[in-house]
């Protein structure tokens, strides 16, 4: 992701979240967060999605991921969380943490197919509307 990506990502926030980042925060994020990588999936010079992890030391946690609704149940989040699970593996990490809303079961489902597993809940984490946060954990192999 680079700040030109900036718009179409904030659209795509925007249409996926009731509560979307601001344009400050994914500045942070790519500009200035040394833990931090984002991807985006493009189709030509759209940006159909994008994903974000936060690696520290041999630990991970998926940030964000989000797909254009138009682009969706076409293969794009998977392969964006490919993509963040190689990023991961690139740096050695052996587990990764995310959140995802308590009702969002497509997306649980995408994770529970990659081999994330429910670890605990996050009482009231997500705000418009409350709700909470299912924690899901992927232990990665050592044998890179």
């Amino acid at each position: 992701m680079e700040l030109k990506d900036l718009p179409q990502v904030l659209d795509i926030e925007k249409l996926s979240y009731t509560n979307p980042w601001s344009k400050a925060s994914f500045m942070y994020e790519i500009t200035e967060n040394p833990l931090a990588t984002y991807l985006v999936a493009r189709e030509g010079d759209k940006v159909i999605g994008y994903g974000g992890i936060w690696i520290v030391l041999d630990e991970a946690h998926i940030t964000t991921l989000a797909v254009h609704p138009a682009y969706r149940r076409n293969g794009v989040g998977k392969s964006l969380l490919n993509a963040l699970l190689d990023v991961a593996k690139n740096r050695k990490v052996r587990s990764i943490i995310l959140e995802v809303r308590a009702s969002n079961f497509p997306a649980q489902n995408l994770y529970q197919k990659f081999g994330f597993k429910p670890i605990g809940i996050r009482k009231k984490y997500y705000s418009r509307p409350e709700e909470d946060a299912i924690v899901m954990s992927l232990e990665l192999k050592e044998d890179y």
